[in-house]
């Protein structure tokens, strides 16, 4: 296939493509310029809700803490324990969360070091119920699971005209024209060049977000394909086994255990098991790891309290690092703060690239109305 024609079939997919994904990928990337900054603005939140905690020495322990948070449900024997988010800064909460009959997902605030509870069912604020929307509409369009898939097809969609936008830029010819906006030009000339501008310097970056949102969606493909091609081994999922006649373990041994799996690292949560099948999950925090979260989990049986798998970010297999390199580059925390911001204006770019591309459109359309009438013209004066 000759240059120019090829050029010709990327200039028509990367169009029309665009103008029929178009609106989706606005839709989904102005929610992912609102995500952002979800956690802080959702902590700011917290804090005007619940206050500042001022340190007082060494935090209490867990368990004296989950003891506390369940005397307040002592008239919800059936109450159970969902998990436990441990604060990552000295004067922030720790969150006890429980389920009971009424509501999965009932959050207990903490103070660590006092072991008061600070709040509990907090009626939903605006930010709350606003993010409550933002989030399910960024991700599936408020369509569950096939709205998820949806969006990931969007998203290979939007990854392919990134790379078209790529292949299509003028700047290979000439690389100065190629970053060059002439403000002073005709409209059509400077709608073209911010096209062209905004496009070049935010395709990668829709690329990293769009593609990896794909492959979330249709992660049981996408994760086999990448442990084979990467020739890693998928660890299996763990599972407890019901000892017949033996209760959960408790937690202050299990988390001895774990910790010893993991000497050095810091606690940050702890998931509980609600079938008997299912592990304790414990998760840490290096000190290498920049995710407040942290990005380190022990696996333990409930039952016999052994460890059944231990995930190190230092230890990982290729396949995993791959795996784990997606959360980074579809939120933009792998330059920290710096690109954080610059992806609130990599979730406007959908918009912008959809308004001047539907010009460029436009004016190529009406150019072709305007030579077909003037031919219908001329071949209607020469039959005359």
């Amino acid at each position: 296939m000759q240059e120019k024609s090829f050029r010709h079939l990327v200039f028509t997919l990367h169009r029309y493509i665009g103008l029929v994904v178009g609106l989706i990928a606005i839709l989904v990337g102005l929610t992912g310029s609102l995500l952002v900054f979800h956690s802080e603005i959702n902590n700011f939140d917290q804090q005007r809700r619940i206050g500042t905690i001022t340190p007082q020495g060494e935090p209490l322990p867990i368990e004296v803490v989950i003891n506390t948070v369940k005397k307040t449900y002592s008239n919800q024997p059936d109450a159970t324990l969902q998990a436990i988010y441990l604060p990552s800064k000295p004067n922030e909460p720790m969150n006890v969360v429980l389920k009971t009959k009424e509501k999965d997902w009932n959050e207990n605030y903490v103070n660590p070091y006092t072991g008061t509870i600070i709040g509990n069912n907090l009626k939903s604020t605006f930010v709350q119920k606003f993010f409550e929307i933002v989030y399910p509409l960024h991700y599936a369009l408020l369509g569950g699971d096939i709205g998820y898939k949806f969006v990931g097809i969007i998203g290979l969609l939007m990854s392919f005209m990134s790379i078209t936008g790529i292949i299509l830029w003028p700047g290979w010819r000439r690389l100065i024209s190629g970053f060059k906006i002439k403000w002073n030009a005709h409209p059509k000339r400077v709608n073209f060049d911010v096209h062209k501008v905004a496009g070049l310097i935010t395709a990668v970056f829709l690329i990293f977000a769009f593609f990896t949102g794909f492959c979330w969606s249709f992660g049981e493909f996408i994760n086999p394909m990448i442990y084979a091609v990467t020739f890693s081994k998928q660890q299996p999922t763990p599972v407890s086994v019901p000892i017949a006649g033996k209760s959960a373990l408790g937690l202050k041994e299990q988390l001895k255990t774990a910790q010893a799996a993991l000497p050095t690292a810091t606690l940050t949560s702890i998931s509980f098991p609600s079938k008997p099948e299912e592990v304790l999950t414990v998760s840490f925090k290096l000190t290498q790891e920049d995710v407040d979260s942290g990005e380190s989990t022990a696996y333990l049986d409930q039952y016999s309290g052994k460890v059944l798998r231990v995930d190190s970010s230092l230890k990982v297999s290729l396949g995993d690092r791959i795996l784990n390199s997606f959360g980074p580059l579809h939120f933009g925390t792998f330059w920290g703060l710096p690109s954080r911001i610059f992806y609130v204006f990599v979730g406007l770019a959908p918009l912008i690239l959809f308004i001047t591309g539907f010009v460029m459109w436009r004016y190529r359309y009406q150019a072709k109305t305007t030579n077909s009438d003037r031919s219908i013209e001329l071949s209607h004066s020469r039959c005359n």
